[in-house]
């Protein structure tokens, strides 16, 4: 059976190493690429240095070196170098991982055009665990629809970007979709002074920013009498590693299209 050929874009970032280790210690795929930012000092360096055991494939600041050999990319990085990839992948046939978060309404209708021509999965967290509290979530949101405040409660480490976290809002989304909410409607992100009471209709978000914090995601139902707490910690990057080469082995077989980590766990009904 063929090795699935992957790159992974951000090769220096602390993703971009977690995805090169676990790669290189897969039998069933091969790092045939590593991108990184115009720049960066890791750009022409075996991208396996870092784990004492050079790989053969160096660090390129090029689409077309980065990409000449692989048939899937993983991008954890930015909004707008996400896209940039995607774009080029989608005119070749390579197939995308994004893993990225924080895009706005345009970026995401982007990724769904550039899925017309290559086949991607992307979901704001790749974890196996997330997704699995993501269906825990949504059978959880119709059972305490009414009588429970919900609220979410995320934290991550200092370094990330953007709040609240790609995996908090999706956590959102699922719950408000399963209680027949629009999410815009009924999301509070900030509470300061006198808010006046709580709208029972709200979910409300609290983000926390500190330290090595790998990914915390509380949801907290809150009854007259009772509260429910469905949490999931990630204490390594590993787990979004391995979900997310899970997501290209479940691509092997799609030339086209859209999917999420739901697709990938066949947890969609």
């Amino acid at each position: 059976m063929r090795k699935l050929r992957i790159a992974v874009a951000g090769a220096s970032g602390r993703m971009g190493r977690m995805l090169i280790e676990t790669i290189t210690q897969s039998p069933d795929v091969v790092l045939t690429g590593a991108l990184d930012v115009p720049g960066s000092p890791a750009i022409g360096t075996d991208a396996a240095q870092f784990l004492g055991k050079p790989c053969g494939v160096k660090v390129e600041n090029e689409l077309a070196k980065g990409l000449a050999n692989a048939d899937y990319l993983i991008d954890f990085t930015r909004p707008e170098g996400t896209l940039e990839h995607l774009a080029y992948c989608a005119k070749r046939g390579i197939k995308v991982i994004i893993g990225t978060t924080g895009f706005e309404d345009a970026g995401k209708a982007a990724i769904a055009e550039f899925a017309k021509k290559t086949a991607v999965v992307f979901a704001p967290n790749m974890s196996v665990g997330v997704n699995v509290t993501m269906k825990l979530l949504e059978m959880a949101a119709k059972n305490f629809s009414t009588g429970y405040d919900i609220e979410i409660i995320e934290a991550h480490h200092r370094h990330k970007i953007d709040a609240p976290s790609g995996t908090a809002l999706k956590m959102g989304e699922v719950i408000a979709d399963a209680i027949g909410r629009n999410l815009k409607d009924c999301a509070v992100y900030a509470r300061e002074g006198v808010t006046g009471e709580r709208d029972p209709s709200s979910i409300g978000f609290a983000t926390i920013r500190g330290g090595d914090i790998v990914g915390d995601h509380t949801v907290l139902f809150a009854g007259i009498g009772e509260r429910i707490e469905i949490s999931h910690k990630s204490s390594s990057r590993l787990s979004y590693a391995t979900g997310s080469l899970r997501a290209a082995q479940f691509l092997s077989d799609k030339k086209v299209g859209l999917y999420d980590m739901q697709d990938v766990l066949g947890l969609r009904p």
